[in-house]
């Protein structure tokens, strides 16, 4: 809901940060793998009890995940990318919630199958509606810099984020912050599907003045 209004903002502050790491001579692609290993650091901190140490580990991989994208603009941006970039972040999502679910499996683990769930739900649709909107050549207006249609919602990163710091700061209150995100999420599941059912619809057929055959 905030992402296009937040990046919008820090567009130029990421923008120079990118050109130093390329001149420095880092790679996009490197860039996305550290800041997934990092992700997944976080979220091995977070199994093993200590959310704070997570909580810094993952704020340090968000930056690297905005990072990637601005050096690729600094250099040369791909497919194989945009590509790398999205499948990497959807695997740092899921492995928030199975961290905790892991860390205190009595308390977290339905909880978190709720919420990885509701990801299904909010993942699949947004990577739906992208393959629909290559064939038709649509273009985000809200997100110009991405590599393909970004179709937003009530829960986006910066959502997300949020959700994931809140866990880290107050674990003892997972379960009731993951359920109150997974039904945030799956309303934006609903938005997005009946979005796309009706961005989607075929266009109507012509009406033709050719009366038909006796």
């Amino acid at each position: 809901m905030f992402d296009s209004s937040i990046q919008a903002r820090i567009r130029p502050a990421m923008a120079r940060a990118g050109q130093t790491l390329a001149r420095w001579g880092c790679t996009a692609n490197g860039v996305s793998f550290a800041g997934f290993g990092t992700g997944l650091a976080a979220a091995a901190a977070i199994a093993l009890s200590q959310p704070l140490v997570g909580l810094v580990l993952l704020l340090l991989s968000r930056l690297m995940d905005g990072l990637d994208g601005a050096v690729a603009r600094a250099t040369q941006a791909t497919e194989r990318g945009a590509f790398l970039d999205i499948t990497l972040d959807f695997l740092f999502y899921a492995s928030i919630p199975l961290a905790f679910a892991v860390a205190h499996p009595a308390a977290n683990a339905l909880p978190a199958a709720v919420l990885l769930a509701s990801f299904i739900g909010t993942g699949s649709s947004f990577l739906a509606f992208a393959i629909a909107a290559e064939r038709r050549q649509l273009r985000s207006q809200a997100f110009p810099d991405k590599g393909f249609y970004f179709l937003g919602g009530l829960t986006e990163a910066t959502e997300t984020l949020a959700a994931f710091v809140a866990m880290c700061l107050w674990p003892q209150w997972f379960g009731p912050i993951a359920y109150g995100f997974a039904a945030l999420c799956a309303i934006t599941t609903a938005l997005r599907i009946r979005w796309g059912w009706t961005s989607l619809a075929p266009a109507p057929t012509p009406y033709s003045q050719t009366p038909p055959p006796p």
